[in-house]
């Protein structure tokens, strides 16, 4: 029932920047807690950052130490779009990009998963 599909993905120059949206479909709740994901073949995956709205109004954000400062985690109050803004783009950010989402208004866990967008930066 519940989709998440990503959009945005492109190529860009380093330093260039890039926005990729998340549209989830069938919730009838906002889900606790949305991720996006990144990762490269033939390495794990990267949890880039997350936002957690279980205990707060806007919203609790993290990141990885290798995106903070450079990318942004926003969601609408339906939690029907989740977005990443990235700015300041390397090389080595390069990757698929998946979002992901729980399967519950109370929980976080990585329940629903898109099929990932291609995010290709060049020098």
């Amino acid at each position: 029932q519940v989709r998440l599909v990503e959009s945005g993905g492109g190529s860009v120059q380093a330093g260039g920047s890039l926005r990729l949206s998340c549209a989830a479909s069938g919730y009838t709740y906002r889900p606790g807690c949305m991720y996006w994901f990144r990762q490269v073949p033939g390495k794990e995956r990267e949890r880039v950052a997350s936002i957690n709205t279980i205990g707060t109004t806007n919203g609790t954000t993290n990141y990885a130490d290798s995106v903070k400062g450079r990318f942004t985690i926003s969601q609408d109050n339906t939690g029907n779009t989740l977005s990443l803004q990235m700015n300041s783009l390397k090389v080595e950010d390069t990757a698929i990009y998946y979002c992901a989402g729980s399967n519950s208004r109370y929980r976080c866990a990585y329940d629903y998963w898109g099929q990932g967008t291609q995010v290709t930066v060049s020098s």
